[in-house]
């Protein structure tokens, strides 16, 4: 007999197989789901840690660390340009379409609820 906990879970991950790959290999925080938001609505930027933190309203010492794990996983590049690190989004369609798609259903509340649900149970 399933219990209330597995119909729970069985419920959080009922979204899009790649979508759910997406939260759950990416996404993994708070902080990357602003940084997510702010790449897709700016994906021309090249800009330091400092200056993403702050168009973010988050604080740079929280930031710097997540944008490093984003490099790791493909979802952004990083380079020098002078003697500063600067980060850009990648140019592989399927990261940029992905995150497109990760935009486009947060604007749905039981997405939102899910994807929540997935970043909390990943920081434990």
């Amino acid at each position: 007999m399933a219990t209330n906990t597995d119909r729970a879970a069985d419920l959080m991950n009922d979204m899009d197989p790649s979508l759910l790959s997406f939260v759950q290999t990416k996404v993994t925080s708070f902080i990357k789901w602003d940084l997510m938001r702010f790449l897709h609505d700016n994906p021309h930027t090249l800009d330091s840690a400092a200056n993403i933190a702050r168009y973010t309203g988050r604080n740079l010492n929280d930031v710097r660390p997540e944008l490093d794990e984003l490099v790791e996983t493909d979802v952004l590049h990083k380079r020098q340009l002078g003697n500063m690190d600067v980060y850009s989004l990648s140019p592989d369609e399927k990261t940029r379409r992905l995150l497109a798609e990760f935009v486009i259903a947060c604007q749905d509340r039981s997405f939102r609820l899910k994807a929540v649900y997935h970043i909390i149970k990943n920081m434990r």
